[in-house]
């Protein structure tokens, strides 16, 4: 019987050769004895005998079919093949101190690959990579390899499509202290897997997802009155929605930028920002993104005192609603009917005149109707009760305190209130402490009421998410 062969370190280009620090990271044996056998000459019945393993089992590896995951079995691999333990995870080996091996870094992985030196002419190794087919086509293989990696599949993809399809539309009803556990996870997993590597349609496929996960915590912070945090997080949906090339993310984006300036007061940049949202990139995309960026330029427009375009503005609105197709998301997401015409009665109430202050009474009920029997997902508790103060605000400009107050008791009702209801209640209660209704018993009895329930402690369990809403609430 022959003696077994004498153990010879590995080659040196082999050891830092990235395809095989992948492999041994990995402890794919399979890959790793294909290697020493191509760059080194060690057969696999020679891995059996150096590994103490039977030759039945080195070709079962090979073949894809077993795996070896004993650590005693993958010692004996590194002081059979003499790999290093630290390539294989193990501690530092006895017999680490050949010559030859002190020249390998600890940490070969940070090698580049093209600072290893080729074999040396007239070598054993160089004659071998002369002849072998094997070494002329390694650097395709090493290629081919690299670029089929993945992190990701089509699966993958798509469950984290429905997850950002279902928070964006419970986000509208469901209370947010529900969802921000959610939305936190759903972003690590995401960005967890950017750190991957991924096809670049696959990429771009998870900057989006990363994008409107950031949006739904954007709306998270405004909620909880931290616009520091909103901004930071609109940035980051901005960024990815550049990153990813995608239109309808950028649009949203401006828009959320642009509501959060309309509520801080800031009416100019709150204009400038919807435009922005039609004209950057290829523009808004083709769902009711339009509609919401003409409705917001046009409120700006109304707040700032520019009547005429205001109005011309908010007619285009209405046009781009008629031509929408149908939104990426839903929820929160989306720019229902009901919305748009919430968004109208705010507008032709700071636009005034009897005119538009009954164009805008018809608006907001239009509104609270569609508010009330349109689907689920379009129920907005915090944008219903908005459109009720609009009316309510609406009646009591027209001289109709009691009907100011019959709306107003449909907001009484609620379970609770955002704080963006509460400064809205509290701006309606001015209203009635100015003229023509002071002292008018009415409107000092609508008064106490509003004073009453805006002192009411706020639960956060009951609070919804409302689009309409100030940055400071």
């Amino acid at each position: 019987m022959p003696e077994p062969a004498p153990l010879r370190d590995l080659p040196v280009s082999l050891l830092t050769d990235p395809v095989m620090i992948e492999a041994c990271q990995a402890r794919d044996f399979g890959r790793i004895f294909q290697l020493v056998k191509a760059r080194a000459g060690i057969y696999p019945s020679m891995v059996a005998r150096r590994c103490d393993l039977t030759p039945s089992r080195v070709g079962e590896v090979i073949a894809g079919r077993r795996q070896l995951l004993h650590i005693d079995v993958i010692e004996r691999i590194s002081d059979g093949l003499r790999i290093p333990g630290h390539m294989l995870g193990l501690a530092r080996r006895s017999w680490e101190t050949s010559p030859r091996l002190r020249g390998v870094p600890r940490d070969p992985a940070e090698v580049p690959a093209s600072v290893v030196e080729p074999p040396a002419a007239g070598t054993p190794e160089a004659d071998e990579a002369a002849r072998s087919p094997a070494a002329d086509t390694e650097l395709s293989a090493k290629l081919a390899r690299r670029a089929a990696e993945t992190n990701v599949n089509a699966l993958v993809l798509e469950q984290f499509d429905a997850d950002v399809e279902r928070l964006a539309r419970d986000f509208v009803s469901r209370p947010l202290p529900l969802l921000i556990p959610e939305i936190r996870t759903a972003q690590g997993g995401v960005f967890q897997l950017l750190g991957g590597r991924q096809h670049p349609g696959q990429t771009r496929h998870l900057y989006v997802i990363a994008g409107w996960l950031s949006g739904l915590a954007a709306h998270v912070a405004l909620d909880l009155g931290n616009h520091f945090a909103a901004a930071t997080h609109v940035r980051t949906v901005v960024q990815c929605a550049e990153i990813s090339e995608h239109s309808p993310l950028r649009a949203w984006a401006r828009s959320f930028q642009s509501l959060a300036a309309y509520w801080a007061g800031d009416y100019r940049r709150a204009r400038d920002l919807a435009q922005a949202g039609r004209s950057e990139g290829r523009g808004p995309g083709t769902g009711t993104i339009e509609a919401r960026l003409l409705s917001l330029e046009a409120r700006a427009r109304a707040a700032e005192g520019d009547i005429r375009s205001a109005l011309r503005v908010l007619a285009l609105a209405h046009e781009a609603r008629g031509a929408a197709g149908p939104d990426e998301l839903p929820g929160v997401f989306s720019f229902p009917e009901a919305k748009q015409w919430a968004y109208a009665g705010t507008t032709l109430l700071a636009v005034g005149g009897d005119k538009q202050i009954r164009h805008a009474t018809s608006a907001s009920c239009r509104a609270v109707e569609l508010y009330r029997t349109g689907p689920d997902g379009d129920r907005s508790p915090g944008d219903l009760q908005a459109a009720h103060l609009d009316l309510a605000t609406a009646y009591l400009v027209s001289g109709e305190v009691q009907e100011a107050g019959a709306k107003l008791s449909d907001v009484f009702t609620a379970e609770g209130y955002t704080a963006s209801i509460t400064i809205r209640l509290r701006n309606l209660a001015a209203l009635l402490g100015g003229e023509p209704y002071r002292g008018a018993q009415s409107a000092v009895d609508l008064r106490a009421r509003i004073h009453e329930m805006t002192l009411r402690p706020l639960s956060p369990a009951t609070l919804r998410s409302s689009d309409d809403r100030p940055a400071h609430a």
